[in-house]
């Protein structure tokens, strides 16, 4: 949030061209895979499209809260419902039982961070760590 918008939004050759660009891809692909697993009536902005880094963050929060709420509620037998599903990139029919898309709804995010990572650092902005076990860490110790 703290580089110009220039530097979000500079060609950088990598994954959806800027950081801006790819930070907004992940977040749409996670909001698509909610109304497909959960929301089927959740309204959808256009797919291409770049929002400003704090609408972005402030979106994406309210989405990862839904996200959870969603998964407190859950029973093991739900991870089991298969949910089909038209995929944009290939124009295809697809379907995949719930605990799969958990899984590729993370490991997504997890390449694109990586991406954006590699970004930063090109920039020379040295990046916030992104490992799992930190942040698990944080949040145990709130620091």
């Amino acid at each position: 949030m703290a580089l110009p918008s220039e530097q979000q939004t500079k060609p950088m050759g990598v994954s959806h061209e800027s950081i801006s660009g790819t930070l907004c891809h992940t977040y749409m692909a996670d909001r698509i895979w909610f109304k497909r697993t959960v929301e089927p009536d959740l309204e959808m902005p256009p797919w291409n499209v770049n929002f400003p880094l704090q609408k972005l963050a402030e979106d994406w929060q309210a989405l990862q809260q839904r996200w959870e709420a969603w998964a407190q509620s859950l029973a093991d037998s739900d991870m089991d419902r298969v949910v089909k599903f038209r995929m944009i990139t290939v124009n295809a029919e697809g379907e995949a039982p719930v605990n799969h898309i958990v899984l590729h709804v993370v490991n997504h995010a997890t390449l694109h961070r990586g991406q954006v990572v590699a970004m930063l650092r090109q920039l020379g902005v040295k990046p916030p760590t992104t490992d799992l076990i930190f942040y698990l860490r944080e949040l145990k110790t709130g620091s």
